[in-house]
């Protein structure tokens, strides 16, 4: 089966490879030959995953998948959120965005903070949503330089390395965006 994967991310395709494997053809959007930036509007992931997965859906009438994946900060009452690639600005300066999340949570005792993947995925024109979530907390520095994103300040439950410090194999032992993609493998193989 073909899949275009709505993003522009060539992390976030890696990630999605690596669970994939081979059992699903995965076209990025350069692949597919797509040059555009498909906004992100929208007040929730749910939301803005869809409104990517339409715009390629509609654009090419192919089967394809798209994702959104925001950082929810327990003591910051879910920030960034849906927010979280823009935190700091339009920019979309990780670095920024690091020490703005760091700042605001100077001298709070609750780190908490989940990471939340939803997949949308539309098949033959009919859409279905995926979540994962990697549950941890925020450490006050940053730590390892895999990864992107909050990665080298996030520690997943279970562990004491940040994602940054993890190759992509560890990672994928307690990654948001595995589980999420893990179900959608689980419905494509229904489908198959």
């Amino acid at each position: 089966m073909k899949l275009i994967f709505a993003t522009n991310n060539d992390k976030k395709v890696a990630e999605i490879r690596a669970v994939t494997g081979n059992k699903f053809d995965i076209l990025t959007l350069k692949e597919a030959g797509i040059d555009i930036d498909i906004p992100e509007p929208h007040d929730t992931l749910e939301k803005n995953a869809t409104e990517k997965s339409l715009t390629i859906y509609k654009m090419t009438h192919t089967n394809c998948f798209s994702e959104d994946t925001g950082l929810e900060v327990e003591s910051l009452n879910g920030e960034p959120g849906v927010k979280s690639a823009r935190y700091a600005g339009d920019d979309r300066s990780f670095d920024k965005n690091i020490d703005k999340l760091l700042n605001k949570l100077a001298g709070s005792d609750n780190r908490r903070a989940r990471f939340r993947t939803v997949i949308s995925l539309i098949i033959d024109g009919k859409e279905d949503l995926f979540e994962g979530i990697a549950e941890g907390k925020i450490i006050d520095i940053r730590k390892g330089t895999n990864g992107f994103g909050y990665d080298p300040v996030f520690v997943p439950n279970g562990s004491n390395k940040t994602f940054a410090e993890m190759d992509m194999e560890e990672k994928n032992r307690y990654s948001h965006r595995k589980k999420a993609t893990e179900k959608l493998i689980a419905f494509l193989k229904i489908l198959n």
